[in-house]
């Protein structure tokens, strides 16, 4: 296949690179694009040197482009769509911009990637990170006993927020360590030795916009616009891979023991569920790795027909990169 990469500079656009070759996606002609700031950059592929080119409005760039991964922002991916996916490209994109749009499939595979394969626009959503971690280990629960209702907090890592604001954290620590006042730009309020519940613009009903997108994108991915979501997103001093505390309501009553029997055989879920052990999902050990980790299971002891647990996962990978990987695995395999 022909591939492209927009946004190749970034750090998703390295994940993708990084996640392309260790699967072994097959490659005829890579070509990578980026701002006027990054062209001329050069990658290393599979022991070949790339040269990042700027991304303009010539058609032609995508000439011959199977699948086309876009990782620049809403605004790049609006003011491109067009142009990368007029010679034949399916574009499978990472932003936000046309994710609730219902010509636009919104697919995370283990959970719904027959949605892929009817793409008017020849646009492929990729979810936003905590949307795609949260439904990969709801689907399970959901194909055992429909679920009524979604409680979540999230726990996320400074990268979610890109390299810059890794780097804003890292800089607070050692200010801080040195006695001196710490920089904050990046973020709302300090970062280190805090959490923020803040990620995102708020709307009027008192959320975040990083909180609907878990609520709408749920509701699309999961082809139930019935289902109860409530989310609050909160930044935390980690350094890569967000953790969710998750509580479900089911429509029938569910066991711990079905719960995670159905976890264990979920696709792209691994179990770690051992308290007494102290064996559990935590980031620091989790990060750079592509499943979902799953563990702390009990019952709610607040709700009807509820289980509660807690997740980790790698959100430049499987909250990014891998997820977008894994839609066009799919896409290739239905052509084969």
């Amino acid at each position: 296949m022909n591939v492209a990469i927009v946004g190749a500079s970034g750090a998703v656009g390295q994940e993708l690179l990084k996640v392309l070759d260790q699967r072994d996606f097959p490659i005829d002609e890579l070509r990578l694009f980026g701002s006027k700031r990054s062209a001329g950059s050069k990658v290393v592929f599979r022991g070949r040197e790339l040269t990042i080119r700027e991304l303009t409005r010539d058609e032609s760039l995508f000439e011959g482009i199977d699948i086309a991964f876009t990782s620049a922002g809403a605004g790049t991916s609006r003011e491109f769509a067009d142009i990368i996916t007029a010679r034949g490209a399916i574009m499978i994109d990472n932003s936000s911009a046309f994710r609730m749009d219902p010509d636009v499939p919104l697919v995370v595979p283990e959970v719904n990637a027959a949605d892929a394969l009817d793409a008017p626009r020849r646009i492929i959503g990729n979810p936003n990170c905590t949307t795609i971690q949260m439904v990969v280990a709801l689907a399970p629960i959901d194909r055992l006993a429909k679920i009524r209702r979604i409680r979540v907090a999230t726990y996320q890592a400074a990268s979610g927020a890109g390299a810059s604001a890794m780097q804003e954290l890292a800089d607070q620590h050692a200010a801080l360590a040195s006695g001196k006042e710490p920089k904050v730009e990046k973020f709302v309020a300090q970062l280190a030795y805090n959490v923020i519940p803040h990620i995102d613009v708020f709307t009027d009903n008192g959320y975040t916009k990083e909180e609907m997108k878990m609520v709408n994108e749920t509701r699309k991915i999961m082809h139930d616009p019935d289902i109860r979501v409530s989310a609050t997103c909160v930044r935390v001093p980690v350094m890569r891979s967000h953790s969710e505390a998750i509580w479900v309501e089911t429509q029938k009553p569910l066991t711990v023991a079905e719960a995670r029997a159905a976890f264990e055989a979920a696709p792209g879920v691994v179990v770690m569920d051992n308290p007494a052990e102290k064996v559990y999902p935590m980031p620091l050990e989790l990060a750079g790795c592509d499943p979902v980790y799953v563990g702390r299971i009990r019952q709610d002891l607040a709700g009807d027909n509820a289980i509660a647990f807690w997740t980790v996962s790698d959100q430049i990978r499987k909250g990014a990169a891998l997820n977008a990987v894994q839609i066009a695995e799919f896409l290739l395999s239905k052509r084969q």
